[in-house]
């Protein structure tokens, strides 16, 4: 791609999608091989506590994942960088790497934020019951889980991208809520 000497790109595939906080250039449609998309991260701090841990997003290995690459302008590549560093690795669970994405214009490399396997906040594979029971119970200092969660897969929804394993946790979300009402 031409712009890559000025620029620098931006791989989201959760809250980042929705909700950034640095100013881009552009966003595009990508996809990155090796990863999926997975709620396998305890949350300490934003949708959870040390006391009562949530469950987030995080890109585990296998598979491939679809989401969006952000464009930034490579003089405040290091700013975006230093923010994103303090919002998702404030506990170390994430690792930043350089990966590989396609956008529509073919192959770019793209900073994203990969779930660290031998941190003690990675939950590895969590089953949509359990996934749900902690998403539907648990809030931290950004809001409750069941928000962030609700606004991934409706972003998610919106953008045309498909996630049966969100939408599996969805339906557990909604028997977990109708059994809390009966009782």
């Amino acid at each position: 791609m031409n712009d890559t000497d000025a620029s620098a790109w931006i791989f989201a595939y959760g809250s980042l999608m929705w909700n950034p906080g640095f100013a881009y250039l552009e966003e595009r449609p990508a996809l990155l091989r090796g990863y999926h998309r997975a709620f396998c991260i305890f949350s300490h701090v934003y949708r959870g506590s040390e006391k009562k841990p949530g469950l987030v997003l995080g890109l585990d290995r296998g598979g491939a994942c679809r989401g969006r690459a952000f464009r930034v302008l490579r003089a405040r590549e290091a700013e975006v960088l230093a923010y994103l560093d303090g919002r998702e690795r404030v506990t170390g669970v994430y690792r930043r790497r350089r990966l590989m994405v396609r956008v529509p214009e073919g192959r770019a490399p793209a900073h994203a934020y990969v779930a660290d396997p031998t941190h003690d906040q990675y939950a590895g594979r969590v089953t949509p019951e359990a996934a749900a029971r902690l998403i539907a119970e648990c809030a931290g200092s950004a809001g409750t889980n069941r928000e962030y969660f609700e606004a991934t897969l409706a972003h998610l929804e919106t953008l045309g991208i498909s996630d049966d394993g969100l939408r599996r946790i969805r339906a557990r979300l909604e028997t977990h809520a109708s059994q809390a009402q009966r009782e």
